[in-house]
């Protein structure tokens, strides 16, 4: 009863005295009474489960109504990675638009080891990550594979490839940023089949002017597919096929464990959306 009390801000008296006077209107016991504390009554118990089943209704009431948003429409927050917005979302918007012309998305550009937190958490309703495997705390979906690619300018040495292994490129310097966001972590990965570390020159997140580097020489780079080729003709690039396995990627779709889509509508509409094959 003491930490009870304390979580709600109460003395312990006052707290002892909001559940007697709940008994006395009730009519029923709630609570047995020892010198080591309390213990609910089946009553109590019973009363207790349906007090939070009616408190998460109210939490879904409000995050329905949250997702009208301040102009009265309604939204679907989407956290997506980037190759994924670049090559699925915009026809997927579109259509979904199209079917719902009221609604409007709050897209969110995260790293695939992010989004499944976010959408646990509440802070997105609906993922879009990669993944060796689905994710733990959320409900997954899949949703499309992609491929990592090597890039490289139009007249090096490897260009006369159409495919190869990472490994053949190794004799080579790179331009970073790599899958899984670090280059330990895509070493944890990619490090069984090379025989050496890669020679890193430069690291920089944002694509284009990973190409950009490219194009000037500094190195090659891996690069997702759908993001390297907006720019391979633009910067005179080749993108070549890695046979490598951990190259193919399978995206999820994900949405939290304990959200029934009937109660989001909007959502629900968005996920059908994504899952529909059709684009």
């Amino acid at each position: 009863m003491t930490k009870a009390a304390e979580d709600n801000a109460l003395v312990t008296s006052g707290a002892s005295k909001r559940i007697a006077d709940l008994e006395s209107r009730l009519g029923v016991d709630l609570l047995i009474r020892h010198a080591r504390g309390v213990q609910g009554t089946p009553a109590g118990l019973s009363l207790y489960h349906h007090a939070k089943a009616i408190l998460r209704r109210v939490e879904i009431a409000q995050d329905v109504v949250a997702e009208f948003g301040k102009a009265g429409n309604p939204k679907v927050r989407l956290a997506a990675n980037p190759s994924s917005i670049i090559a699925y979302i915009p026809a997927i918007t579109r259509r979904y638009l199209a079917e719902s012309p009221a609604a409007r998305i709050d897209l969110q550009e995260r790293y695939s080891y992010d989004i499944p937190r976010l959408v646990a958490e509440n802070e997105a309703d609906v993922g879009i990550y990669h993944a060796l495997s689905p994710a733990p705390g959320v409900t997954s979906y899949p949703f499309r594979r992609d491929r990592i690619v090597l890039v490289t300018r139009r007249d090096h040495a490897l260009a006369v490839f159409d495919e190869l292994f990472l490994e053949a490129a190794n004799s080579y310097p790179f331009v970073g940023y790599f899958p899984r966001h670090t280059y330990d972590a895509f070493s944890s990965l990619a490090g069984r089949g090379l025989s050496r570390p890669l020679d890193v020159k430069i690291e920089v997140g944002n694509y284009e002017a990973r190409c950009r580097l490219i194009q000037e020489g500094i190195g090659i780079g891996v690069i997702p597919e759908p993001n390297a080729s907006p720019y391979l003709n633009l910067y005179n690039l080749k993108a070549i096929r890695l046979l490598d396995e951990w190259a193919e990627r399978q995206l999820y779709v994900c949405v939290a464990n304990d959200r029934d889509l009937s109660d989001y509508p909007e959502t629900k509409r968005f996920l059908e959306c994504l899952l529909d094959k059709s684009d």
